[in-house]
Order: structure tokens, then sequence, then C-alpha cells
């Protein structure tokens, strides 16, 4: 009698066709979700960018309330000389 024919597969290390498939893919999806979060709108550059742009208007609304302040102090100071 003769052996009933097997049906040829691929395999490779010991996955088969189908589990290879799916490891690509689940790789694929990992790569792409790593570059988007190095590489997206929600990037971490972006956000050392926006920590930066932080700083330098915290600095500079330091700045201005200081000239703010020396304005007022001048303001008030000719009211009072003009209400004499």
């Amino acid at each position: 009698m003769e052996e009933a024919a097997t049906k040829p597969s691929f395999r490779w290390l010991g996955f088969s066709l189908k589990s290879m498939l799916i490891i690509l893919v689940g790789m694929l999806l990992f790569v792409w979700y790593v570059h988007a979060l190095l590489f997206g709108p929600n990037s971490l550059s972006v956000l050392t960018q926006i920590k930066k742009d932080k700083d330098r208007l915290l600095s500079s609304s330091h700045a201005l309330k200081l000239s703010n302040q020396k304005l007022q102090k001048k303001y008030f100071e000719l009211i009072q000389l003009n209400s004499d």
C-alpha cells in the first residue's frame, strides 16, 4: 500500500509559515509604534522643545514683570506729582 501523500510545509527554525508571518507582522507593528514615539507628534524631541520653550517663556515673563513693576512705580510717582 502506498503511503498517504503528506502536505509539504515550509519550516524555518522550527516555525511554520503562518507563525513566521504573525511574528513578522507583530515586529512591524512594534517598529511602527517605536518610530511614532521617537519621531511623531508626541515624540521625545517635541517634549524637550516644549520644555525649552516653557523655560524661555518663564524667564521672559519674569523680565516683563520686573519691567512692569518699574513702569508702574514711575506711573504712580507721576500721578502723585500731578495731584499735588
